[in-house]
């Protein structure tokens, strides 16, 4: 770049008018060069430099992967095309000759094959992710010292009633083990592995009847497809909630999990078996969604936020509603019908706390975020044109003094609103967005048209100084995600971002609640394998 921000900062319309001929055409060949440099610094991507793809935007990478779908499907289609036109040739009789004039040796035939170059190779297909089909499984190789045995008898006859216990000579037909952990605490410290061999018997009654003691199973539903819950598990429900404490709090992948486990444990499990044991855990905890979201509509204030998410190179959005007793994550598209959906349809009647996003204007009770208007004040005081340097000072300013109004009032309260006190103020800056709104600055007209078309949100706060200026408590519970999201660039399917989401949701709950996540997962996946309801969110400690 030849010409610096202080040089751009002197140059406007009137200043280019004043110079001769040469010295336009000289300011515009430098101009040019520098507008080059600066596109082609635009354009650099993890494609085409070696800036590294974590630092692409999210809606970014998605246009990539769906230029490498469309791709894929091009191949698809000259594939199906070949197909096709080698299928409708029809067969001419002169290849039907059988003359031995006519028909080379075989020795010829291969001599003019190796002599021929081969032009119609296949292109490879992108290969998916993942174990392909008809790949070679694994069987499981560590044997598993046991601990302890805990037996398992039919209680109860189901064809007469009579009642069944040990002393009826069981016989054991089926047997699994089970992995768990114990808490470590002060009195002694660490985590201890038991591997617990559940067995189970079958016992004649004196009917005749054969009963089978049998682990609890429960089939897939709809919600979560190939997603079974049961007691037949290798994964206890303690071991299950470190591995989702390890992936969600500690950010690793699978493969890190089951190295982490193999090294320090002594555990090995597959990477199918440890993403099994969070999609299990994931469905454990589903029914746990409506109460979040019944805690959400109690809340009095509620700080709302999204955020690029991807699934499977698709671009949605993360969604996070906050509040001082719960919080709960949602992947879905960027439009109201979640908001409806998470808020029954306006049914949520207290402060709700958002940026300037319009699906939210459907809400009376609404805040906007201040530090947004903040941020977009100080680019414009910091622009290259006067204008927008003066009108984005003059909001920084006011803002700036309303803020330190805001904070005196809530120390000491005053006898008269702050919308009253400075009700002149308001009009004065109020008249200059107004005259804002037709600048041909693009951000400049954009910031004066957005406080003007939220006007008495902006400043519903003066009126109320103790709710909060800015949306920080969502924007501090998406950034733990966020950076997730930048390590694993995503979810891969629906039922993933399902999964993510409720326990994103519960672990944040807990955090929020000062209670431990991992405990509370460990109860809720224990109980809801034994076919019992989950145990309510803990309790809120004041």
């Amino acid at each position: 770049m030849k010409l610096s921000d202080h040089d751009l900062r002197q140059i406007d319309e009137e200043r280019i008018k004043t110079l001769s001929e040469t010295a336009v055409k000289s300011l515009s060949i430098t101009l040019l060069n520098d507008l080059k440099e600066a596109r082609e610094r635009l354009s650099q991507n993890s494609k085409n430099s070696s800036i590294p793809p974590s630092s692409e935007a999210p809606w970014d990478k998605a246009s990539k992967y769906k230029d490498d779908e469309e791709d894929a499907q091009s191949l698809d289609d000259i594939d199906a095309l070949d197909n096709a036109i080698h299928a409708d040739q029809p067969v001419l009789e002169s290849d039907c000759h059988t003359e031995e004039t006519d028909t080379p040796s075989h020795s010829e035939a291969s001599l003019e094959a190796e002599a021929t170059p081969v032009t119609n190779q296949e292109t490879p297909r992108p290969r998916k992710p993942g174990k392909q089909l008809g790949a070679q499984g694994f069987g499981r190789e560590q044997k598993l010292t046991v601990h302890q045995h805990e037996p398992h008898y039919p209680d109860q006859c189901v064809l007469c009633n009579s009642v069944l216990n040990a002393t009826h000579n069981p016989v054991a037909y089926t047997a699994f083990a089970s992995l768990t952990l114990k808490w470590g605490d002060l009195s002694q410290p660490g985590i201890e592995v038991v591997n617990t061999l559940h067995t189970y018997y079958k016992i004649t009654c004196s009917c005749g009847h054969v009963n089978q003691a049998a682990p609890l199973r429960q089939p897939p539903d709809s919600l979560q497809p190939g997603v079974e819950l049961s007691e037949w598990r290798l994964i206890g429900s303690s071991l299950a909630a470190l591995i989702i404490c390890l992936s969600f709090r500690m950010r690793m992948s699978r493969p890190r999990i089951r190295e982490f486990l193999h090294d320090w444990l002594g555990i090995t499990l597959s990477v199918g078996s440890i993403n099994k044991a969070i999609h299990e855990s994931g469905r454990a905890a589903m029914p746990l969604e409506n109460e979040l979201l019944e805690e959400v509509l109690k809340s009095d204030l509620l700080h709302v936020d999204e955020t690029p998410w991807q699934q499977n190179g698709k671009l949605l959005w993360l969604w996070a509603f906050i509040s001082s007793s719960v919080a709960v994550f949602w992947i879905s598209s960027r439009s109201a019908d979640l908001i409806n959906r998470v808020l029954s349809n306006n049914a949520y009647k207290g402060w709700l706390m958002s940026d300037g996003y319009c699906v939210y204007r459907q809400f009376l009770k609404r805040l906007r975020c201040w530090a947004h208007l903040v941020r977009k004040a100080r680019g414009l005081k910091e622009a290259y044109d006067k204008e927008p340097q003066v009108f984005g000072k003059e909001t920084l300013d006011f803002l700036d003094s309303l803020m330190v109004a805001i904070k005196n009032a809530r120390e000491t309260p005053p006898d008269t609103p702050l919308s009253e006190i400075y009700q002149d103020q308001l009009i004065r800056f109020r008249g200059a967005c107004e005259k804002m709104k037709t600048s041909t600055h693009k951000k400049t007209r954009a910031l004066a048209v957005e406080m003007l078309n939220d006007w008495d949100v902006i400043f519903t706060v003066l009126d109320y100084p103790h709710l909060p200026l800015t949306n920080n408590e969502a924007e501090r519970a998406l950034r733990h995600w966020v950076i997730l999201r930048r390590m694993s660039y995503g979810t891969r399917t629906e039922q993933g971002s399902r999964v993510f989401a409720i326990l994103a949701s519960v672990i944040e709950t807990c955090r929020i609640r000062q209670q431990c996540p991992w405990r509370y997962l460990e109860s809720v996946i224990n109980n809801r394998r034994a076919g019992f309801l989950a145990p309510s969110l803990p309790a809120v400690i004041s």
